[in-house]
């Protein structure tokens, strides 16, 4: 059995919308990579903190679908709950950590010289 793309789990489409806002000018297939990263560390987590995150990306994909992709970002990013605001954090860590290992002159906003 195949797996999924990274782009159709909720993980991997809030890290794709992250990483495109954060990182404006990363090559299309370096988010790609990216974000493929990030679904690969999400899925290796120990089970009950993979079940958090899955729950909360779940959550944040369901309420995208309810009030809108945009605005269900902007509060999973910007609203400081317990737990939801560590979700962005993840995100970002992960995809930060593997920009900059595998591409180390990658600039501040995804570019490369």
């Amino acid at each position: 059995m195949s797996r999924p793309s990274p782009l159709s789990t909720p993980v991997g489409r809030f890290a794709d919308r992250l990483l495109a806002r954060d990182l404006p000018h990363l090559e299309a297939q370096r988010r790609a990579d990216t974000v493929a990263f990030i679904q690969t560390r999400v899925d290796g987590l120990a089970s009950f903190t993979r079940f958090g995150v899955i729950v909360i990306s779940r959550l944040v994909d369901l309420l995208g679908r309810l009030v809108g992709a945009s605005r269900a970002f902007d509060v999973a990013v910007s609203v400081p709950l317990p737990l939801l605001s560590e979700y962005p954090r993840l995100v970002r860590s992960l995809g930060y950590t593997y920009v900059w290992e595998k591409w180390p002159s990658t600039a501040v906003d995804g570019s490369t010289p």
